[in-house]
């Protein structure tokens, strides 16, 4: 762990871990008396009304040490480390935002920490074109050398997650809970992949639960981490747009992906891009607009044994949702033949059905 030995990590942890000491009184406390150690042996003279009472109580009486011990017996596992504002491996540009937590807990690669990155965020309810989009983005954004970054949340950022993960510059999760909790369940599998190639960080204690107001507290990070941030389909009411708004608080570029002016999914992108957020329809748009060079692979084509009759289909239906009548008129070709042509786009992942009994080109 990068603290320097095991009793810089106990002091840390035993003054991280009083309850009711916030992370800005933590920071004004070590900026004062210069370090954790000094801190727990400060008298309540010294600490006077910097704390309350109770806080003061256990800050002289050594801090919290059982947990900190249960926290050092998680330590001894390798893959994982507690990163302090004191460590170099810390995350720099995390340094220039107003909040920056005063530890971190880590399961997987160090190094990711500090290696360019993008957050990438959307919905948890995503479509199938969504998911896509936001795994084909950070895949292609991670072979170029761009680190993904994330919440773990089901939809958009799993996604975003395995397309950087599939990439070479590899995904980073910021969590909500305790790093020996997986919050969705669904994403555990998912969560052990990014330990042993990528990354999970909190800023929580271990045992801590899926609290809701831990969510949108752990959107700064992952928007303060970053050089910029992606929303990838939002809804006007999503919690991506709180990420979105922490970046741009924190001077990170902010960008989005256009939708469907009918889908319910596109109006937050379609609102953030009224409000300054950089349109973009290809991951090369972000490289430029953060100046890094761009190695992008070429686009992809149509799967080559796609046959005329389905690829005069897709090219006839256009990008917007379509019913099956509309498509019938405008192939003159009869329901059920349609119906078998959408059916094997679908399943090649180039065709979506959407409620309501219609259809959406999905790349």
């Amino acid at each position: 762990m990068p603290v320097s030995d095991h009793t810089d990590a106990e002091s840390w942890l035993r003054l991280a871990l009083i309850p009711g000491l916030g992370s800005a009184t933590l920071r004004k406390l070590l900026a004062e008396f210069g370090s954790p150690e000094r801190v727990l042996a400060a008298r309540g003279a010294d600490l006077g009304t910097r704390v309350d009472g109770e806080v003061r109580t256990q800050i002289m009486a050594g801090g919290n040490a059982a947990d900190a011990q249960n926290t050092l017996g998680w330590l001894e596992e390798p893959a994982n480390h507690l990163v302090t504002l004191a460590d170099p491996e810390y995350p720099q540009l995390l340094l220039q935002t107003a909040d920056p937590p005063p530890l971190f807990y880590v399961k997987g690669q160090l190094e990711l920490l500090n290696r360019p990155s993008l957050a990438v965020v959307g919905s948890r309810n995503a479509s199938a074109q969504g998911i896509a989009s936001a795994e084909e983005f950070a895949r292609n954004l991670s072979d170029a050398g761009i680190t993904i970054v994330s919440g773990l949340a089901l939809g958009i950022d799993a996604a975003a997650h395995r397309g950087g993960l599939a990439g070479a510059a590899r995904s980073i999760a910021i969590v909500g809970t305790g790093l020996d909790i997986v919050y969705p369940a669904r994403n555990r599998d998912l969560a052990h992949e990014l330990a042993a190639k990528g990354a999970l960080m909190s800023e929580f204690p271990l045992g801590t639960p899926a609290i809701g107001s831990n969510f949108p507290r752990r959107n700064r990070v992952i928007s303060g981490i970053s050089r910029g941030c992606l929303v990838v389909e939002a809804a006007l009411e999503s919690g991506s747009l709180i990420t979105a708004r922490f970046a741009n608080e924190q001077g990170r570029e902010v960008f989005a992906l256009p939708g469907s002016i009918h889908s319910p999914l596109a109006k937050g992108c379609h609102a953030l891009i009224k409000q300054g957020a950089k349109l973009v329809d290809s991951a090369s748009d972000i490289l430029e607009e953060l100046h890094l060079a761009s190695t992008m692979p070429a686009a992809r084509e149509l799967s080559p044994d796609l046959d005329p009759e389905a690829a005069q289909l897709l090219e006839r239906m256009g990008y917007e949702p379509c019913d099956l009548d509309t498509l019938c008129a405008r192939l003159d070709a009869g329901p059920d033949r349609l119906a078998a042509l959408l059916l094997k786009l679908e399943l090649q992942g180039l065709v979506e059905c959407l409620p309501g009994g219609r259809y959406q080109r999905a790349r």
